[in-house]
């Protein structure tokens, strides 16, 4: 059975992630579940609990743009990005630095990075720290945006969820940054147009 408790109660919220358990919260986009980054038995459970394939990375999430170069290479024209659109509605493949442990990407020389435009979110991570975030849904089902949804596919297969409701119904834009020109690989509220106005 999983544990639903109040946005307020962020402390609890907190101990159960650094317990390396899995959560599910609300975002500005869907609902995510996630996991503290850095620990293998974490993502195995966050993995097992979506039924996800190792094929597919996670998306780490942080709490501040500088913290992004810990992780990965970022190019000038990334940069644009990360100043115009994060935090936001968008998510950026990077390269990832060697010092990123291959577990932590599923095997992938590539790391996909976001900040999220959430108060709540952001006070997890500063709390907590970098997070491995993904839809809070079983895999090839449909994204949530509620509580009530996210036990329909989750219920007993993750720890905690932080009640509410998302801003949005929409995933972030997915943009690889990681080769020499730019791949719109998931078009959400920022689009192409937007992307290549700041890229002008």
């Amino acid at each position: 059975m999983t544990k639903v408790v109040s946005a307020k109660d962020i402390d609890i919220v907190c101990d159960v992630i650094n317990e390396g358990k899995v959560v599910a919260f609300p975002t500005e986009t869907v609902y995510g579940v996630g996991v503290k980054f850095g620990s293998r038995e974490a993502l195995d459970r966050l993995m097992e609990a979506k039924n996800r394939d190792y094929s597919k990375a996670i998306t780490l999430m942080v709490a501040y743009k500088e913290d992004i170069e810990k992780y990965a290479y970022v190019s000038d024209w990334a940069w644009k990005l990360i100043s115009a659109f994060m935090p936001g509605m968008i998510t950026l493949i990077f390269k990832k630095r060697e010092g990123v442990d291959p577990i932590m990407t599923n095997g992938k020389e590539t790391i996909g990075i976001r900040i999220p435009d959430n108060d709540y979110v952001l006070a997890l991570l500063r709390n907590v720290g970098p997070m491995l975030v993904t839809s809070a849904n079983l895999s090839n089902h449909p994204n949530t945006t509620s509580t009530k949804e996210v036990l329909d596919q989750l219920d007993g297969r993750i720890d905690l969820i932080v009640d509410g409701k998302t801003t949005d119904s929409i995933a972030s834009t997915v943009v690889d940054v990681s080769g020499d020109e730019i791949k719109i690989l998931r078009e959400g509220k920022i689009t192409k147009e937007d992307i290549e106005e700041v890229l002008k």
